[in-house]
């Protein structure tokens, strides 16, 4: 009798234990991993998280913290959309762009540091590792500027006459990659001198969102009409393989003009997860194999125009607005504002801090991180 009740007692402290039940989640070593979310991020409608910059607690349910203020709107004037983010912790600045300008706040002060307008306007950039520069796309247009990220001056202009788009940087800094509305050919530049140097193509289509691999060897790219995604070689500029989606058929959408807008690679390469928006779903395919093979589709609440992940591949971020275990592939949280209402954005970076400084940062775009 003695030994059952301790047992009880015990048991009921246990109960109430903070070691028991749903609890707060550490990163390692103090760490403390933060979510920016821009909005406007769908266009420039501001019913899905207002304007500014939302920052979300990953370690703790992705609880929102504040609202950094950014640009409001003139008095009868619409609110610009914003058409992409990146950040550096190594220079602890956060860039953000739309149609007609780009912005650079401090991480620590919260403070907009400058704000920057551009002939051409802007789009959805991409900067170097450490953090000196960034590739920034016309509105659609001829050309690329490469932007002093310290001061917004440029650098250096990059003229594919492609419909400037979508850009990335490779992880070690060495190529900029640069995608057109207007061209099948993905553009290489070097990051170094500012030169192209090659194309990749011609693929099916125009290009759409893309993303590479960890050692630049492959791209990964939505082209306009395909419900699925194309691979290409970047040392050979060759297309390699069309991969298209099962069991879902194109049909209208919202946004964007083409079936998949958003293609992302796992951190660790493992899998690709592709936006399908006409059928509301992200699917996931198997790239431990060639050509990937889909192995999963996931429902979300609204069509996606994009998905990026954690920089350790816990989760999965489609635009909008669920944050899914990618190892269960369960939803584990939904993105909302102060009022409890659904956030969507096409454009969020992760950053990680310790004593409040940040030591590192992810990216917009679901790049793959295997080196």
């Amino acid at each position: 009798m003695r030994l059952s009740r301790l047992l009880f007692i015990l048991c009921c402290l246990l109960a109430l234990s903070p070691l028991c039940g749903p609890r707060k989640l550490q990163a390692a070593d103090g760490e403390r991993r933060l979510l920016y979310v821009a909005v406007p991020g769908i266009r420039n409608y501001v019913e899905w998280g207002g304007v500014g910059v939302l920052v979300y607690d990953m370690d703790d349910g992705h609880r929102l913290l504040r609202r950094i203020p950014t640009l409001e709107a003139e008095p009868g004037a619409p609110p610009e959309a914003v058409k992409g983010v990146c950040a550096s912790a190594k220079t602890g600045k956060l860039y953000f762009s739309t149609p007609k300008r780009l912005m650079c706040l401090d991480l620590r002060t919260e403070k907009v540091l400058w704000n920057r307008t551009y002939a051409g306007g802007c789009d959805r950039m991409s900067m170097t590792p450490d953090g000196k520069a960034i590739y920034l796309p016309s509105f659609e247009g001829p050309h690329w500027n490469v932007v002093d990220a310290a001061t917004g001056d440029v650098l250096a202009k990059i003229e594919p006459n492609s419909g400037a788009h979508n850009t990335v940087v490779g992880l070690d800094g060495s190529r900029a990659y640069l995608a057109g509305l207007k061209s099948p050919h993905l553009t290489v530049a070097d990051a170094r001198t500012h030169q192209v140097v090659g194309t990749v193509g011609p693929f099916s289509a125009a290009i759409r969102p893309f993303t590479v691999n960890g050692k630049q060897t492959r791209c990964y790219v939505n082209v306009n009409e395909l419900l699925g995604f194309e691979i290409g070689d970047l040392k050979t500029g060759k297309m390699l393989h069309r991969v298209e989606v099962t069991g879902y058929a194109k049909g209208p959408v919202k946004r964007h003009g083409c079936p998949s807008h958003g293609v992302g690679l796992t951190p660790d390469e493992k899998e690709v997860w592709v936006s399908d928006a006409a059928n509301s779903r992200v699917h996931v395919f198997d790239n431990t194999v060639m050509p990937p093979k889909q192995v999963a589709s996931l429902e979300v609440r609204d069509q996606p125009g994009w998905v990026t992940f954690s920089l350790d591949g816990r989760y999965a971020y489609p635009s909008t607005g669920e944050v899914f275990d990618t190892r269960t592939r369960k939803i584990v949280a939904t993105l909302a504002d102060e009022s409890g209402k659904p956030v969507q954005s096409e454009k969020m970076v992760e950053i990680i801090l310790r004593d409040g400084k940040p030591i590192r940062n992810g990216d917009q775009f679901g790049l793959g991180r295997k080196r």
